[in-house]
């Protein structure tokens, strides 16, 4: 089935449900945010399916805290372009939406028991507005990131997902962005998958279909096809949380499945009632 077929459909099973669904999307390179690819028009083609949230929560790869779990409170949550190297066009993108510190704030209690505090100096990363200007174009939609503590064990993230879950029944929308897979030193430019990035997408695919959510954070169980796939696990967490947050009455939809660059996987996926 491709990529329009599947959001056609998923659209239909959306529609009777009040709870928000969950996403993952595998971000990429962040040229993603200024150039026409399947990717970006997956997000576009999802943004005009998925419900209207009151409010966006999103878990990015690219907001790393140590010790402590990060919640943004800031009102007006400023664009951050945390890369180098590319076009001034990817410098000169704004997506200027309001945050919700009411709401941030009730998430830092709820958050408590994982060391949870607030903050005002963050924003939105590229992790995060690359994948909203689709979804959301006119940035109308409250939006608020939560880091990830990388000090803990894959399994924490799990447990983060699974505290913010009730938010669902409540017009949140919880959004994950990183990669499946994310191993920028073994980039290909020709394009050819690497074995290692095949294996492990198909094994985190496996068992995110199984709900053997605790295999998928056994780092010593995924052994060396994890430490190839993700040589640092930042891009792997937020695919944690969000699995940490579906429950059994959830559905599993597949949306991009591609390996860009040889080893960066661009799996996205949507829980949903």
């Amino acid at each position: 089935m491709s990529t329009v077929q599947t959001l056609s459909a998923l659209r239909d099973r959306l529609s009777p449900s009040d709870r928000m669904p969950l996403v993952f999307l595998g971000h990429g390179s962040p040229m993603n945010a200024i150039e026409d690819t399947e990717y970006s028009r997956a997000w576009t083609a999802l943004g005009k399916n998925l419900p209207r949230p009151k409010a966006i929560l999103v878990v990015s790869a690219h907001w790393m805290t140590k010790g402590t779990t990060l919640v943004d409170v800031s009102a007006m949550p400023r664009t951050i372009h945390d890369f180098y190297g590319f076009p001034q066009e990817l410098f000169d993108q704004q997506y200027n939406a309001h945050g919700d510190p009411a709401l941030a704030r009730e998430v830092t209690a709820l958050l408590g028991s994982h060391h949870a505090q607030e903050d005002d100096t963050w924003g939105l990363d590229h992790g995060a507005w690359s994948v909203l200007k689709y979804l959301y174009p006119n940035a109308d939609v409250p939006v608020f990131q939560v880091s990830i503590d990388m000090t803990q064990d894959l399994s924490y993230q799990l447990e983060i997902g699974q505290i913010l879950s009730d938010l669902r029944d409540r017009g949140v929308l919880i959004l994950g962005s990183g990669n499946v897979v994310h191993n920028l030193r073994a980039l290909d430019w020709g394009g050819k998958p690497q074995d290692f990035a095949i294996a492990f997408d198909k094994l985190f695919a496996e068992k995110l279909e199984d709900r053997d959510f605790n295999a998928l954070a056994d780092r010593k169980g995924l052994g060396t096809l994890l430490r190839m796939a993700h040589p640092t696990v930042d891009h792997y967490l937020p695919a944690l949380t969000i699995a940490g947050a579906s429950d059994t009455r959830d559905q599993l939809t597949w949306m991009t499945d591609s390996i860009d660059l040889g080893s960066v996987s661009m799996r996205s996926f949507v829980f949903h009632a």
